[in-house]
């Protein structure tokens, strides 16, 4: 059932979550009322702010089958990202809710800073830098610094964990940079170049090991102490993709004990993350932590935005895209 035939009044959208989106949101173009807020928290609030709306915007605000239940007006989510695990859509579907998401904005932003993560732990940026803010260069008799071995990325192995948009991206600059690229993927991949191996080999021969899954029962805790004992101990873990798909507290006695060499983390299981998370308070230079930034390069998210409301319009014309429920 399309919003023009069972929506005879303007749309009411509501955008939850309207900080978390750095960019210009051009107003839809058809009769609809708009509210926005900067921030909503908790299930009471969530359910009163879309009291009566027919079209709800978030990015991260969660949509429960609780929530869903209170609210009989609504027809649409614009979920205003890639991933739907913050909603039940199951529920959507029994509640004939449409749920669109967002694809495709993040193809440079998110595997640049993929990349950026392997240069600084195979250069050991972090730790240099360290070095030079405590005068060690300064003292130095020769005129360089040692101290922390560095490694190319050229010639080197790069697995993927996972081969969509956003892998192959990756792959595309890790070859670029001279890397051998191997992956493994749920699904067959028909593609020339691609070197697809089994889980364990990827895990056994990968010098650096990307991960590009979505965050599911079935992926959660995907590597945990028992994967990571299965990689070099000269290996890199990166994590652009989901919190969620690495047992943070084995990685955090894996970074320790040198079972890998290295991790480079930019998502966490809970965001934000609790004091008590064994990685947010891990000082060592093996491991470098970005808060949930590699998909917020300003032209990714203008993109986003614009893609957002494209999906909203084609809702309302009846003729909806990008959908996930």
């Amino acid at each position: 059932m399309t919003a023009a035939s069972t929506s005879p009044h303007p749309h009411r959208i509501v955008f939850l979550d309207r900080d978390n989106l750095i960019a210009t949101v051009r107003p839809p173009a058809f009769a609809h009322s708009w509210e926005e807020h900067a921030h909503t928290r908790g299930s009471e609030q969530t359910v009163a702010r879309l009291q009566g709306a027919t079209i709800a915007i978030t990015n991260k605000v969660p949509l429960r089958a609780a929530e869903l239940a209170q609210l009989p007006d609504l027809q649409m989510i614009a979920v205003a990202a890639t991933g739907t695990d913050i909603l039940d859509l199951a529920a959507c579907r029994e509640r004939g809710i449409v749920v669109s998401n967002i694809r495709d904005y993040a193809r440079a932003t998110v595997p640049e800073h993929t990349l950026a993560l392997m240069l600084a732990l195979r250069r050991q940026l972090v730790a240099y830098r360290a070095d030079v803010e405590a005068g060690l260069w300064q003292a130095s008799d020769r005129f360089c610094l040692f101290g922390h071995p560095i490694r190319d990325l050229a010639g080197s192995r790069l697995g993927l964990l996972g081969y969509g948009a956003l892998g192959k991206s990756v792959a595309q600059l890790g070859r670029a940079f001279g890397m051998q690229v191997i992956v493994h993927n749920r699904s067959p991949i028909n593609e020339d170049g691609v070197k697809e191996v089994g889980f364990d080999e990827l895990l056994a021969s990968s010098d650096v090991l990307s991960l590009h899954l979505p965050l599911t029962d079935k992926t959660r805790n995907i590597i945990g102490a028992k994967e990571l004992a299965r990689m070099q101990p000269t290996s890199l873990l990166i994590n652009t993709a989901r919190g969620g798909l690495v047992d943070e507290a084995a990685l955090a006695e894996a970074l320790k004990n040198g079972v890998i060499a290295g991790a480079g983390f930019d998502v966490l299981s809970k965001e934000p993350p609790p004091p008590d998370n064994p990685l947010l308070n891990l000082r060592l230079p093996n491991f470098i932590l970005t808060p949930h930034t590699a998909w917020a390069s300003g032209e990714a998210m203008q993109k986003l935005a614009d893609i957002l409301i494209g999906n909203v319009e084609a809702f309302e014309r009846g003729t909806p895209t990008n959908v996930v429920a």
